[in-house]
């Protein structure tokens, strides 16, 4: 096995560990900021349905990671000069993934892997490397995610309201306590599915490359998933949310919209139909965006005031940031990795 190869796999498994520390945390920032669960009972949580998510997902369904996989163009090239690019790829993810984690924004770890991933690869061959068709995919579910993300929240929330209008306060408040568990744990298993396969679909590109006698390849051209690779992915992710973040779930759960336990639910179940809808459709989705324009489309129910604009303005432009900023860092990393080749 080349050196390139292992360098690889070692930045494609830190970038599945910071995906979990980082961008998992979104899923069980309502329910511990409404005191639903423990933030310690939330990560335990999050790990379980991370891991199942991106496990059951993968085997029932596995489109997401094969529009990740199409994403660019590196065949071809010679493989030690490909790798490079996937492995400078890697370490831009994770910079600059530590870094938003450190100021406590809540950036999106899809988008980083789509712009880390089509930033080295211009620096390879071009611009010539992007298969627009899989990027019509991103734009469209970034699109679909934001705007299904408010609008379900909206919704949802206006519909409880109705519908406990006439009900005893405290027994909804024990209800919606309970069931913002379980809507919390179908984000985490969303988020898994969702993001599990970027990565997987990401790493079976780096072994194609290497040498692609080493995957299976469906009959219609998509990589064929396996097992191990499913279970080491849903594993590393795994033990990145068990590390926590608490900065993230400060952010997205506390301090943009304050919300009640009906509304926690309300987000959590927007969201994670949201994710799981893009996920059966292919399309590469923000856990990130969802979640939080589902946060909004619940504030908004009740009025505009409630949502905290200012750190909705920080939060969009993170996520305007991510794709130039991730795409340049991954440039000028690949280039200086295949200057030294």
């Amino acid at each position: 096995m080349s050196i390139s190869l292992i360098i690889l796999s070692v930045l494609m498994l830190g970038v599945v560990f910071v995906n979990g520390w980082t961008d998992a945390p979104n899923a069980i920032a309502t329910a511990v900021s409404t005191r639903a669960i423990t933030p310690a009972g939330a990560v335990k949580m999050a790990v379980v349905f991370n891991f199942l998510g991106a496990f059951v997902m993968t085997l029932f369904n596995a489109r997401v990671a094969e529009t990740l996989g199409n994403i660019v163009n590196l065949k071809g090239e010679e493989s030690g000069l490909a790798l490079a690019v996937l492995a400078s790829s890697m370490l831009a993810i994770v910079l600059w993934a530590t870094g938003a984690w450190y100021f406590g924004i809540p950036t999106s770890e899809s988008h980083s892997l789509i712009a880390g991933i089509t930033g080295g690869a211009i620096a390879l061959k071009g611009l010539g490397s992007i298969n627009q068709k899989e990027w019509t995919k991103v734009i469209v579910g970034l699109g679909v995610s934001s705007i299904l993300g408010f609008g379900m929240g909206y919704v949802l929330s206006k519909l409880i309201e109705v519908f406990f209008k006439n009900k005893d306060r405290l027994a909804a408040n024990i209800f919606f306590n309970w069931a913002q568990r379980v809507a919390a744990a179908a984000m985490a298993f969303a988020h898994g599915a969702q993001d599990g396969q970027k990565f997987m679909g990401t790493f079976l590109l780096g072994i194609y490359i290497y040498n692609s006698k080493m995957v299976s390849i469906h009959p219609d051209g998509t990589f064929e998933i396996p097992v191990w690779l499913i279970i080491v992915c849903s594993f590393v992710m795994g033990l990145g949310t068990s590390v926590g973040g608490y900065r993230i779930i400060k952010s997205v759960g506390m301090d943009m919209v304050k919300l009640s336990p009906y509304q926690g639910f309300a987000a959590d179940s927007a969201a994670s139909l949201c994710l799981i809808l893009s996920s059966l459709l292919g399309l590469p989705v923000s856990t990130t965006h969802t979640k939080t324009t589902a946060i909004m489309g619940v504030g908004a129910s009740r009025r505009l005031s409630c949502v905290n604009w200012k750190v909705v303005s920080d939060m969009a432009f993170a996520w305007i940031l991510t794709f130039p900023g991730c795409a340049l860092l991954a440039y000028v990393l690949a280039k200086i990795f295949i200057k030294f080749l």
